[in-house]
């Protein structure tokens, strides 16, 4: 089985260390990180990854603003995107069923159960 590529884009370099150690555990992914957001709109044309887990608030540029970018290019266009943010809960986003504004989202910290729940959802619908 070929590994699913996952680019973690987010400016805290300790959280995407252990997420990324996390998910490669795992054995079905590689994962690529990508703490400078002026940088993971190329970082993600370069890499072509199968799923991308954007950080919504940092400091260079906003989640929602690389996100726009990626929607707008015709070869990233379908990439799945799942939003990582402080800024709700767990609660919230279980709430809403995992989606907020009509994107995918998952809370920081999460469970390791749960973002690979949240991420083996997000290939499917893309499959």
């Amino acid at each position: 089985m070929e590994k699913k590529r996952i680019l973690i884009v987010d400016d805290e370099k300790s959280f995407t260390s252990i997420l990324r150690i996390n998910l490669e555990s795992v054995g079905n992914y590689d994962v690529t990180v990508e703490n400078d957001s002026n940088k993971a709109f190329s970082t993600a044309l370069h890499l072509k990854p199968d799923l991308i887990l954007l950080d919504v608030m940092m400091p260079q540029k906003e989640g929602p603003d690389v996100a726009m970018e990626i929607r707008n290019n015709k070869v990233l266009q379908e990439t799945p995107i799942v939003f990582l943010t402080a800024t709700v809960t767990t609660e919230e986003v279980k709430s809403q069923g995992g989606w907020i504004g009509g994107h995918p989202f998952i809370a920081k910290p999460s469970r390791l159960d749960v973002l690979l729940n949240s991420i083996e959802a997000n290939f499917k619908a893309d499959e």
